[in-house]
Order: C-alpha cells, then sequence, then structure tokens
C-alpha cells in the first residue's frame, strides 16, 4: 500500500526532551545544576520511560503529566537537587519544550504531498496541546492522538488502534516515526511501516520486530512517504 497517513510520536521525537534542563542550566545562578544538567536529563527521561512501562504492565495507570512529574522527581535527588523552584521550573519548561530544527519544515513538505500527518503519544491532550502551540506547528498536524484514550501507554496495541480509528487508515498505509527503538520497532509488529530517528546512534533492540528505516534525524522522511 501506498503512505498516506504520517503519524509521529511527539517527546524525543518531534520535541527535544532535553531542552528544559539545558535551557533552565544556561539561566543565571544555576552553577548546581549546569554541572549536572546531562545526567538530570537522561535520568528523568529514562524514569519517565520506565514508569510508563511500569503501569501499563500493572495497570496502574496516571497520566503522563503525573508521570513526567515522578521522574523529575527521582532524577533530581538523585543528582542532590532537592529545590522547589527548581523543579517548577524545569517542569514549566517542558510544558514548552522546543521543536527539533527540522521539524516545520519536514511537517510542511509532508503536508504539501498532501500526506495526513498527526501525533501519536504518551502525553496527555493538555501537553500535546501546549507543546505543538509552543512550537508552532499546530496547522502542520491533523490530529492530536493521545494514549489517554484507552487508558494505557505504549505500546499496548491499543494506543496503535487509535490511528486507524481516528484517521480513517489501514496500518499499511501509516509510516509511524519515533525516537524510541522500542516504540519503532514495536509498531512494525502492528502492522505499520516504521522509521527509527536514532539521534544517538544507539543499537537496534532485540526485539521480535525491527524498525524498516533506521535514520540520524527527521529530514528524510518526506522521502520514505
Amino acid at each position: 500500500m501506498a503512505i498516506t497517513t504520517c503519524v509521529f510520536d511527539a517527546y524525543g521525537t518531534l520535541f527535544d526532551v532535553n531542552a528544559a534542563a539545558r535551557e533552565a542550566a544556561a539561566e543565571p545562578g544555576r552553577e548546581a545544576l549546569a554541572e549536572s544538567w546531562e545526567r538530570i536529563a537522561h535520568d528523568w527521561r529514562l524514569k519517565q520511560l520506565q514508569y510508563t512501562w511500569i503501569r501499563a504492565i500493572t495497570g496502574e495507570h496516571a497520566d503522563f503529566w503525573q508521570v513526567t512529574q515522578d521522574g523529575l522527581d527521582w532524577a533530581l535527588e538523585a543528582a542532590g537537587l532537592d529545590d522547589p523552584e527548581l523543579r517548577d521550573r524545569l517542569l514549566a519548561l517542558y510544558r514548552n519544550l522546543s521543536a527539533f530544527p527540522e521539524v516545520p519544515d519536514v511537517l510542511a513538505s509532508l503536508k504539501q504531498a498532501g500526506k495526513t500527518c498527526a501525533i501519536l503519544s504518551n502525553g496527555s491532550p493538555d501537553m500535546l496541546e501546549s507543546a505543538v502551540a509552543s512550537a508552532g506547528i499546530v496547522d502542520h498536524l491533523n490530529a492530536l492522538l493521545s494514549v489517554e484514550e484507552v487508558g494505557v501507554f505504549k505500546p499496548d496495541a491499543r494506543v496503535y488502534d487509535l490511528v486507524a480509528m481516528h484517521l480513517g487508515c489501514q496500518p499499511g498505509q501509516v509510516l509511524f516515526v519515533s525516537s524510541n527503538g522500542w516504540d519503532a520497532a514495536s509498531a512494525t509488529g502492528y502492522g505499520f511501516t516504521t522509521a527509527w530517528v536514532n539521534r544517538a546512534g544507539e543499537p537496534v533492540d532485540r526485539l521480535p520486530a525491527r524498525p524498516h528505516h533506521v535514520l540520524s534525524d527527521l529530514s528524510t522522511i518526506p522521502d520514505l512517504a
């Protein structure tokens, strides 16, 4: 089937999840954070993802904003930075993450080619609305699909089901793009054509399925669609 629909994960794929810690570290008076922001950003993201998996397995769902706060609290404690003001600042920045530089042009190119473009994310609807507005990409997207509709995080198949439910396409018509190797692999198993945006140059995950394409950034996505 020809690709008619391009579906993107949000955090780490369209939006730079390290931006909040990096930007806060550059602010005056943040010397302690400047020394440890990379570790905090790494730990924050790792715990955020781990908590989604654990909640999906145990059936104890909470929205992504709660998981994001829980992950940050762990990361700050691990770094010895128990600072409520810093916590609030990091969370405020996370609500308005910057998009990667190539994102607007890629989405514009896809829309010009007549493709349906959407986000499919663990993020809660209010988080996604804030992020796309801040990044200035609202007009490039046909839908913002959140796991909150089904009450379970990726890679549960019910999340991927949302694409056909809302966009009226078959799995074989979808190019699914994610910066998470496990997400791209799971989407391959579901039946999507997939692209893993592997900005860090990591090995391919040893899972039952593998991404169809491995990219260093999003710039060549229009060529795949």
